[in-house]
């Protein structure tokens, strides 16, 4: 098969981004370059090797997962359908807490997922260090896979942990992140169907899609030193009821836009 063939399989199979999908897919495989690829335009990949991914891009499961890595940042991840695929918004967040957690400072990422929050940050903050905690024993062998993979592993480390149930953190930090579920129940049905192949434990956030928000602002902000912040990533519509949150527990609350100009990320103080 080749890459033209791979392309018109994907674009009939409803795949949207069919020619950059194939290019990724060959290779892939070959592991040529991008560049490579597109000069051998007419490069054949035998139909027992390339089928099996084929079928499982056309069932729709993510790219990210056929390949089995996702760039993030400056790195990238190792990634499975244990954890949620790092996205290009979530950089955003990463950012935004590199500018403004104190040097020196140890962090916390709640629902760490592949680690990316956490691994990028340091890896932009050589003076940080970092827990990162997650409900999923898969999700933090990932992480620990992709601390060691961006060499921040010794300073990092990784706790399992039920954050719903947990009454307080068990240490203090300069800064708690977290790119937590936040969909709302009953909108996980209308994702796309790559989506609804990622753990449905990242990406439920309850009946209005705020519990996590809710219990980590009231359980958690003792564990916040003084001047501490959390940083969270935020759904496009979530900054008006992520500014109630705040008042509520009497603190202040800047919202932060995506590239793309919607609400990505909120700072609470």
């Amino acid at each position: 098969m080749t890459r033209r063939e791979l392309e018109i399989a994907l674009r009939n199979a409803g795949i949207e981004e069919a020619d950059r999908e194939a290019l990724l897919l060959f290779s892939h495989i070959t592991e040529f370059s991008i560049a490579r690829l597109l000069a051998e335009t007419e490069l054949s990949i035998a139909d027992e090797t390339l089928v099996p991914l084929l079928s499982r891009r056309v069932s729709r499961e993510p790219l990210q997962y056929i390949l089995g890595e996702a760039p993030f940042g400056n790195e990238t991840y190792k990634v499975s359908s244990e954890c949620l695929i790092p996205r290009f918004d979530t950089e955003r967040l990463v950012e935004a807490a590199a500018e403004r957690i104190p040097r020196g400072a140890h962090i916390a990422d709640l629902c760490t997922g592949s680690g990316c929050i956490a691994i990028s940050l340091l890896a932009l903050r050589k003076d940080l260090t970092a827990d990162a905690y997650d409900i999923s024993d898969g999700a933090l062998r990932i992480a620990e896979e992709n601390a060691k993979r961006n060499g921040v592993a010794d300073r990092i480390s990784f706790q399992k942990a039920d954050l719903l149930s947990l009454p307080s953190l068990p240490r203090t930090y300069g800064a708690i992140l977290s790119n937590p579920p936040y969909i709302r129940t009953r909108d996980l049905p209308s994702l796309s169907p790559e989506v609804q192949k990622e753990p449905r434990l990242a990406l439920d956030g309850g009946d209005d899609g705020l519990m996590f928000y809710r219990h980590f602002v009231a359980a958690f902000r003792a564990s916040l030193s003084e001047n501490g912040l959390f940083l969270f990533e935020i759904g496009f519509d979530q900054g008006d009821d992520l500014n109630k949150i705040a008042k509520d527990s009497r603190m202040s609350c800047e919202i932060l836009k995506d590239y793309g100009g919607c609400d990505r990320v909120a700072i609470l103080m």
